[in-house]
This record gives structure tokens, C-alpha cells and sequence, in this order.
């Protein structure tokens, strides 16, 4: 498995998932500029966080229409692996590859702090090895996970809500929502379930020493080929809805 980790400008968190993939996961990985036409000898793609383009006109918008994009688009329509961080989910959801939209967080503020999450699909190759209650920080101002209430329905009933935001012991309640999203939306998958968009930072959390390791259980998904399709068969689902 050979990773493609997006670099647009403004992005911030691109170092953190070369090192979390490279030296905590031990996955061949590569940065790529946004203005890159193909990625071609690449098996994945992580689209970081950070504030592309300082986040003008809406978080994620110009950065969905980057020349790169195309390809990250063509990733997820074959199944390969395809994960968005933060910004990265932004930027998935501006594109259409994902439903919905991240709106300012609630009360306004930036949010910089350690959340638990409760993972409630854990059959998708992102979450299959994922506790079920994991601690990973997350790191934004517009975190707030909003869709449709008919796009919102649609997600659970077809167990594409990847992660909840919960309490240590995987409780629900508002207090640990960190941003207000709607029915505590931390992370949802694409229809195939290869594509992961998701607001917390799993390759901050890869050691203890900064304080998780629980992102691993995220990140190392990459490393298994076998949950993922060889080109053959990648080949053959290319077109299919995402």
C-alpha cells in the first residue's frame, strides 16, 4: 500500500500524517501537490487537515476544485481507500464525494481538545479492527457535521455513520458533542464504505506520548491489502455510485 497524503496550500496536519503513516503504520507514503494531475503509483489517498486556502469562500471549496481532486474522485469510484481529515472531510463533502456539509461549530469557537468517539459501524475496512470507544483529539472552527434530514436518515439506516462523538463509557448526550453536529456525527463512510470522512485526528493520536494511540486503530487499516480491491477488481467497480 502506497499512500498519497494531499498537500494544498494552507495545509497544516500534512506532517502529521506522513509521520503517523510512515513511521507508526510503516506505510510507504508521499506528499503530492494539490496542482498534480494523476496519482498514478499510488494506492490511497489522506487528505489532511489544515485551512486550504485559508478557507475562503467556504471551508474546503477551492480546495475541492483543485486539479488533484479529479483523481481523488476516481480513487473512491474504484473502492480504493480514500480518508479525510478535518479539513480533508471538508474538502470530501465540498466535492460531492461525501453528503453534507462541516457549518461553524455552535458556539462559535475553535475547539482544540481530546473527544471520545463511539464507533457504531465496525464492519467498513476503516473501523472493523476500532474499539468500540476510541479518544482522539480534534482541532477545528467549523466542525459541525450538518445534512438533510433524508440524507441523515440515510446514513444510519445503511450503517454508514462511522463514528458518534460519546462519553468515556460511550454514553450520548449534547455535553460531549464538541461542535453541535447533528445527531452527534463525528465521522460517516461513502456508500462502498472506502471512503472515511472524518472530523477528529487520528494521526495525532498514533503514540502515548501524546496521550492515544487509539488513531491507529483508524490508520492501520491502510496497512491490510486484503480489505481493500487489487486493481483488477478495482477496475471493475469503477463508475459505480459513491
Amino acid at each position: 500500500m502506497r499512500v498519497a497524503v494531499i498537500r494544498f496550500p494552507g495545509s497544516n496536519c500534512d506532517q502529521d500524517a506522513l509521520y503517523g503513516l510512515r513511521d507508526n503504520v510503516g506505510l510507504a507514503s508521499e506528499y503530492v501537490w494539490h496542482e498534480e494531475d494523476s496519482l498514478a503509483g499510488f494506492d490511497a489517498a489522506f487528505l489532511p487537515g489544515g485551512f486550504a486556502y485559508g478557507d475562503y469562500l467556504r471551508c474546503g471549496a477551492i480546495a475541492s476544485r483543485s486539479p488533484v481532486m479529479a483523481e481523488v474522485r476516481r480513487f473512491a469510484a474504484e473502492g480504493r481507500p480514500v480518508l479525510g481529515v478535518c479539513n480533508g472531510f471538508q474538502v470530501l463533502c465540498e466535492a460531492g464525494i461525501l453528503p453534507g456539509a462541516l457549518l461553524p461549530n455552535e458556539d462559535r469557537m475553535f475547539v482544540c481538545d481530546a473527544v471520545w468517539l463511539r464507533a457504531v459501524n465496525r464492519k467498513s475496512p476503516w473501523t472493523q479492527g476500532a474499539d468500540r470507544i476510541l479518544r482522539i483529539p480534534v482541532a477545528h472552527g467549523e466542525g459541525r457535521y450538518f445534512a438533510e434530514d433524508a440524507t441523515i436518515a440515510r446514513l444510519f439506516e445503511e450503517d454508514r455513520v462511522a463514528f458518534l462523538y460519546c462519553g468515556p463509557e460511550g454514553q450520548s448526550g449534547d455535553e460531549f458533542n464538541p461542535n453541535g453536529s447533528v445527531r452527534h456525527i463525528a465521522g460517516i463512510l461513502s456508500e462502498q464504505g472506502n471512503v472515511l470522512g472524518m472530523m477528529p485526528h487520528p494521526e495525532r493520536a498514533t503514540r502515548h506520548i501524546l496521550g492515544s494511540r487509539d488513531g491507529l486503530q483508524v490508520l492501520s487499516s491502510l496497512a491490510d491489502a486484503s480489505l481493500w480491491p487489487s486493481p483488477r477488481l478495482a477496475a471493475s467497480t469503477a463508475g459505480r455510485a459513491i
